[in-house]
């Protein structure tokens, strides 16, 4: 699905330290961002697994949009692929993890493991509902199977925006680096899924806002009820080509 320009990194990492550093000042020493170590963690295995079984791994766990047309749906790998990338380009994985690895610590810290669990699986699930939707509009895109976290990871940049934002932070550095990434996104030649990157930040920005929102612990169970409908929201879209076959938008 794509990678995370690791030069602008360095300057995104720096945008976000105003206000989640007063947030991270109270965490004591023994607070681990566990859910970022398990996550890079299972990237790491899933990816050794595809490059010893090649391609049989990355077969069984890619996400393209046919497998969400009806007798051939296969909608756990809109999850699966997420978690696997492209055996064949190492820079891949590493400049992926290096991004959750700057990115999640923080967030993860922040916001409390669960709250960073669903933030992290509603935007990788988001970057593959807008795959799957852009199968509406060649076979070329119904065909093209995506692996990768960069969805996920852009809905990290998405939710660091609006805590940012919110918080009245800094946010212009931000804002470049998603930019820039945007703008590699669509380089010609660079056979990165696009769609994956649109929607893992929607979906960010979609949760991070209702966490904002219903930021107050009394607010818990609206916050967790709107976070919930969100993935439902996308779960349904997930379903898409049920209601409106593939073929409609073709010329």
């Amino acid at each position: 699905m794509g990678v995370i320009c690791p030069d602008c990194l360095r300057q995104g990492q720096q945008a976000t330290r105003r206000p989640l550093g007063r947030r991270l000042r109270a965490v004591t020493q023994n607070d681990k961002p566990l859910v970022t170590y398990w996550i890079i963690g299972i990237c790491v295995a899933v990816f050794a697994l595809q490059w010893l079984i090649q391609p049989f791994v990355t077969q069984a766990i890619w996400y393209a949009p046919a497998y969400g047309i009806p007798g051939q749906f296969e909608p756990w790998r809109m999850v699966t692929s997420m978690f696997a990338h492209s055996p064949g380009f190492i820079f891949h994985i590493l400049l992926n993890m290096y991004s959750l690895w700057i990115f999640g610590r923080t967030l993860e810290l922040f916001l409390g493991r669960w709250r960073f669990l669903a933030l992290y699986l509603v935007s990788g699930f988001a970057g593959s509902v807008m795959v799957l939707l852009s199968g509406y509009l060649s076979q070329d895109y119904l065909l093209t199977p995506v692996v990768g976290a960069s969805g996920a990871i852009f809905g990290l940049l998405g939710a660091f925006l609006v805590i940012q934002r919110t918080g009245g932070g800094q946010t212009r550095q931000l804002l470049v680096l998603l930019g820039i990434n945007f703008v590699i996104t669509f380089l010609p030649g660079m056979n990165i899924a696009w769609q994956a990157h649109v929607g893992g930040l929607i979906g960010g920005l979609v949760v991070a806002a209702i966490y904002m929102y219903a930021r107050k612990p009394q607010q818990k169970w609206l916050r967790v009820g709107l976070v919930a409908a969100w993935a439902a929201a996308l779960i349904v879209l997930s379903c898409a080509y049920f209601v409106v076959p593939y073929t409609t938008f073709w010329s």
